[in-house]
C-alpha cells in the first residue's frame, strides 16, 4: 500500500473517484450557473475533509460547506482557498478570526449582529448567510419581522455582507412530498420580503438536489449524495443516477485458532462452539466505531460471507472461519470482496440508524487511504 503510515492493520479506503463521479453526475443535472456547495462537515463525513474538498472542487463544486467554524479554520490550514461557509451558529466573538480566514457565517438572530459589530476592529467586511428556519425547527429566522429587520441591520452596517439566504428541508428524502411542499412555500413567501435578494439564494440539500428542480434557485447543497449513498433507502429508486459508495473498510486476520466444541469466545461467554470449528481475530473494535452492536454482522473473507461472533471488544473482534486461514489474509467489513458487498446501508440495517452514522462514526483511530484509478495516492493517520 505504498508507504507506510500506520502500524496497525485496519484501515478505510476512500475512494476519490467516487466521489468526482457523483460531484460531476450532479452538476450535469444542474443548470449551469447554479452554485454547488459540497458539504465536508465532520471530517467529510468521515471521509477525509481536506482530499474530499480537493476532489469535488476539482469535479465542478465552487463552494464548501462546514457546521462549525473550526472545521472551516482547519481546512484554511490545509491550504484550501475556496469559499467556506458555516452552516451552524459561532460566537460573535470569532468574527475577527472569519474576516481573517475568509470565511463566510450563518446569521439568523440580530442580537449576534450587534454583538459581532462590537467584536470587529478591522473595516474589513464579513461575508453572511441568512438561516431561515422553515420547518426544521432548529436554527433560524422564523417570521417576516425579523427577516426584515436582519436585512435592514445588515445594509445599514457595511461591516457585514448578505451572500446568500437558506433553508433547510426536514423530508425532503420522503416520498411525501407534503411537508416539503409547505417549507418550500414558506421559503418563497419569505423571500418576497427582502428589498433586495442576496446573491446566493439555497435550500436543496441532497435530497431535494437529486428531486426537485423547482428548488434549485441559484444554489444547492451536496452532502451525503456526494459520498455514494442515498439521502434515504426510500429514494433510492427514484434517483436520476446511479451513486457510487466511496467509504470501505478493511482488516486483516491477525490470530487463527481452532476451538473444541463446547469452548467460548469473547466477554460473556455469548458464543460457544457447536462443533470443532476455526476462529479469527481482528483488530478492530468499538473505539473504532465498529460497535457492540454488530455482533453477528457478517464481514467478508475470500469473497464469502461469515459472521462475527462473540462480543465486540473495545479493540478486537472474532469471526468465524470455515477453515484455517493464513495470517494478514484481508477482510472487508464495508465494502466490495469478490462478487460481494456489504454496503454502508446494510450496517446502518443492523445498527437500526442511517448510512450517515455509519461512515461519521468510524473514529479517526483508523486510518484513511485514499484511492484513485486503484492506486493509493494518501495515506491519513488520525493518530500520527
Amino acid at each position: 500500500m505504498g508507504e507506510q503510515r500506520f502500524y496497525r492493520d485496519t484501515w478505510a479506503e476512500i475512494n476519490l473517484d467516487h466521489i468526482y463521479y457523483n460531484v460531476q453526475s450532479l452538476k450535469r443535472i444542474l443548470p449551469e450557473k447554479v452554485t454547488l456547495f459540497a458539504v465536508v462537515k465532520a471530517n467529510a463525513y468521515g471521509h477525509g475533509d481536506v482530499q474530499v474538498a480537493r476532489t469535488a472542487l476539482r469535479a465542478g463544486a465552487s463552494y464548501l460547506a462546514v457546521a462549525f467554524i473550526d472545521e472551516a479554520v482547519a481546512l484554511r490550514k490545509k491550504r484550501i482557498t475556496a469559499p467556506i461557509l458555516v452552516l451552524g451558529a459561532c460566537r460573535p466573538e470569532d468574527v475577527e478570526l472569519a474576516i481573517e480566514q475568509n470565511i463566510t457565517l450563518t446569521v439568523f438572530r440580530k442580537e449576534w449582529l450587534l454583538k459581532a459589530k462590537e467584536c470587529l476592529k478591522t473595516n474589513k467586511q464579513v461575508r453572511v448567510h441568512i438561516k431561515i428556519d422553515t420547518g426544521m425547527g432548529r436554527i433560524g429566522v422564523r417570521t417576516r419581522e425579523e427577516l426584515k429587520e436582519i436585512e435592514n441591520f445588515i445594509r445599514e452596517n457595511p461591516c457585514f455582507y448578505l451572500e446568500g439566504v437558506f433553508t433547510h428541508f426536514a423530508t425532503a428524502d420522503e416520498l411525501d412530498r407534503t411537508y416539503y411542499k409547505q417549507q418550500l412555500t414558506l421559503f418563497n413567501g419569505l423571500l418576497k420580503s427582502f428589498q433586495q435578494l442576496p446573491d446566493i439564494v439555497h435550500c436543496s440539500n441532497s435530497a431535494a438536489s437529486l428531486r426537485f428542480p423547482e428548488s434549485y434557485f441559484n444554489g444547492v447543497r451536496m452532502g451525503i449524495s456526494m459520498y455514494g449513498l442515498s439521502p434515504s433507502l426510500e429514494m433510492i429508486p427514484v434517483l436520476p443516477f446511479q451513486l457510487r459508495e466511496a467509504f470501505s473498510l478493511r482488516t486483516k486476520l491477525i490470530h487463527v485458532k481452532k476451538m473444541k466444541q463446547g469452548e467460548k469466545v469473547g466477554y460473556g461467554a455469548t458464543y460457544e462452539a457447536g462443533e470443532d470449528e476455526w476462529i479469527g481475530t481482528l483488530p478492530i473494535g468499538y473505539a473504532d466505531g465498529w460497535i457492540r452492536k454488530l455482533q453477528g454482522q457478517d464481514v467478508l473473507v475470500n469473497g464469502k460471507r461469515t459472521p462475527l461472533v462473540g462480543r465486540i471488544c473495545m479493540d478486537q473482534s472474532t469471526i468465524k472461519l470455515s477453515s484455517c486461514l493464513p495470517l494478514e489474509t484481508v477482510v472487508t467489513l464495508i465494502g466490495t470482496q469478490g462478487d460481494e458487498t456489504i454496503s454502508v446501508n446494510e450496517i446502518a440495517g443492523k445498527l437500526e440508524t442511517i448510512n450517515y452514522e455509519v461512515t461519521c462514526m468510524v473514529s479517526n483511530r483508523i486510518p484513511r487511504v485514499f484511492m484513485k484509478e486503484g492506486e493509493v495516492v494518501e495515506v491519513v493517520n488520525g493518530l500520527l
